[in-house]
């Protein structure tokens, strides 16, 4: 679990509260209309631009945000370091029965067409491809997050509006000025509040996951197609480190030394 998000969201929630409490009354900041406007018109919006289907699928990506990643690229390097020096003593064929603990599909995939004695283009094109649609889904969850993040604000505006107008026919009603003044600045900071503190800053942590993943990705085609190509083990692992930065180098000789679980 992935608790910076949470604390992120929670953390950010609370202190806009208490600067609503030290402020005055937190009555003037519900109301029931702001909200069935931002959220409802918000979601409304998306429906209408992408199948529901796909809705769904996107929606499940959320909780790509509330988890650690799986297997860093430092770890990575370390099992793959360990597959190229078995390969070295006992040959490609030995790596079968590794491939079979390996709970990374990509992973077990790569190592699966080596051992089955596929052509290296075509295990790198097999691999390419995979990894080319899996940015391609990556985006359209991001993208998601990113329709929702622009049409809150959008929403909150035309709340505005609705209370604006409200107002403006019942200028000689003194009592009625109010809430409409209030629909009309509640939904805005609905429309802002979720855009800035939810929906967008999950479309970034879900392109940053997705960033990690595909380098953790390319990572795993340099390696496999190195020990295929039966280069000695120091160099397999000098070649995918050259994928990390230079104080996280470091991390893959202690990762090896500790030893690295490749089961699920």
């Amino acid at each position: 679990m992935d608790f910076a998000t949470i604390a992120g969201i929670i953390s950010g929630i609370a202190l806009i509260f208490l600067a609503i409490v030290q402020g005055g009354a937190v009555d003037g900041f519900i109301n029931v209309q702001g909200v069935l406007i931002v959220i409802g018109g918000t979601f409304a919006s998306t429906l209408v631009s992408s199948p529901l289907k796909d809705i769904i699928q996107h929606m499940k990506t959320v909780k790509v945000a509330f988890k650690n990643t799986k297997n860093e690229p430092e770890e990575i390097i370390a099992i793959l370091v360990g597959f190229a020096e078995k390969a070295r003593r006992e040959g490609l064929l030995a790596l079968e029965a590794e491939a079979e603990q390996v709970d990374d599909e990509f992973l077990k995939k790569g190592v699966q067409l080596v051992v089955d004695g596929t052509d290296p283009e075509l295990v790198r094109s097999i691999l390419d491809i995979e990894l080319t649609f899996l940015e391609e889904r990556h985006k359209e969850g991001q993208g998601l997050f990113e329709h929702l993040g622009a049409m809150a604000p959008a929403f909150g505006m035309i709340g505005t509006l609705i209370g604006l107008i409200n107002m403006l026919q019942v200028l000689d009603n003194p009592d009625a000025i109010g809430p409409g003044m209030a629909v009309a600045l509640t939904t805005t900071f609905y429309g802002s509040l979720m855009a800035n503190l939810i929906f967008i800053p999950i479309a970034k942590k879900l392109k940053t996951r997705s960033s990690a993943e595909i380098l953790t990705k390319e990572v795993m085609i340099e390696g496999i197609l190195s020990i295929q190509a039966g280069e000695n083990p120091r160099i397999v692992e000098e070649k995918m480190k050259a994928f990390l930065a230079p104080k996280s180098r470091d991390q893959v000789e202690s990762i090896r030394r500790g030893g690295v679980n490749i089961g699920g």
